[in-house]
């Protein structure tokens, strides 16, 4: 098991090394820094000056290779925009993104997977057929026209729930969450509905398929043969050989849904890191962009490994042949 961990995280390391090199070497075009910073009135001798603060009168490799030097200890530089270290940006930013994508997540798995079941056994059913109905709006809805919609349901319309913002919020140590608050828990339903919709009919649709694939396997009909009741045939033997696809597509969901929540953070004003990259690339914010794409890719990374040492722990023909 050491040995496998190991192997993975020495394969992270030049993906991670491309993935700076792409980031930097895409964001280093996208404008130029130097006059946004100085706005329109500037002399060249505080362009110079500034240039050289920043180091862009370096070669570009010399520029990637510093980004990388101080990536490793943490320092991702200072932001173009706020003038303040990446790294605390992020830090401030964090626990909101992961708030979100986390409740997204459990959501998204709390209503698809028993949703997936019960269309994976009664798929004649009314009510299954119509949960499909639902699920395609789901799958072909965009993210952003699924946020305005609930914005305009709920929070104008009805007035039931806040359209924009965290709410108040409870620090703990350097984690904030508004969980533990009244507002915080009503101004994160709209956004965790709307980045979780399209991964609860993903799971939903993927459970579905996986079961009706297994009903009509050779193993579950020998179970009938042998007399076994329905709900142990379903839940014992036909749900537990449909999770390693499942635990696949939430492994990879919560990376995207922590890298990806952009559009949603941004439709809701949501203070985390995707409203901090939009911010950032409007002014080409680079350290802030690099930063942030590293980020996901050390995310990406790490829940690969999570999700290969689930496989371990569901499936046992893994178990048995690990050594090889």
């Amino acid at each position: 098991m050491f040995a496998f961990i190991l192997s993975r995280v020495l394969q992270a390391i030049p993906v991670l090394l491309i993935v700076g090199f792409i980031s930097f070497a895409m964001f280093a075009f996208v404008g130029d820094p130097v006059t946004i910073m100085l706005g329109q009135d500037y002399t060249v001798e505080q362009r110079a000056a500034l240039v050289a603060q920043l180091g862009l009168d370096q070669p570009f490799f010399v520029q990637y290779a510093h980004f990388v030097a101080q990536a490793v200890q943490g320092n991702f530089g200072i932001s173009y925009r706020l003038a303040r270290p990446v790294g605390g940006l992020l830090a401030e930013r964090l626990p909101a993104t992961v708030e979100l994508a986390v409740v997204a997540a459990v959501l998204s798995l709390v209503v698809g997977l028993p949703l997936g079941v019960y269309t994976g056994i009664r798929r004649n059913a009314a009510a299954s057929r119509a949960v499909m109905v639902f699920s395609l709006l789901g799958v072909s809805l965009p993210t952003f026209l699924i946020g305005i919609l609930l914005i305009l349901v709920f929070a104008v319309l009805l007035g039931w729930l806040p359209s924009f913002g965290r709410g108040d919020v409870v620090h703990l140590g350097f984690w904030s969450t508004g969980l533990l608050t009244g507002t915080g828990r009503q101004a994160l339903i709209l956004p965790a509905i709307t980045l979780g919709l399209f991964q609860m009919t993903l799971i939903m649709r993927l459970v579905r398929s996986e079961m009706l694939e297994v009903l009509r396997s050779d193993a579950i009909k020998f179970a009938r043969a042998r007399g076994l009741s329905e709900r142990t045939i379903n839940f014992g033997h036909a749900l537990g050989n449909t999770m390693i696809p499942v635990i696949t597509i939430v492994g990879l969901q919560l990376g995207g849904l922590i890298g990806f929540s952009i559009v949603t953070e941004t439709v809701f004003q949501w203070p985390g890191m995707g409203l901090l990259l939009v911010q950032s690339i409007g002014v080409a914010d680079i350290p802030v962009m690099s930063a942030y794409l590293l980020l996901v890719a050390v995310v990406f990374v790490t829940i690969n490994l999570v999700v290969d040492l689930l496989y371990f722990a569901v499936d046992p023909r893994l178990r048995r042949g690990g050594g090889r």
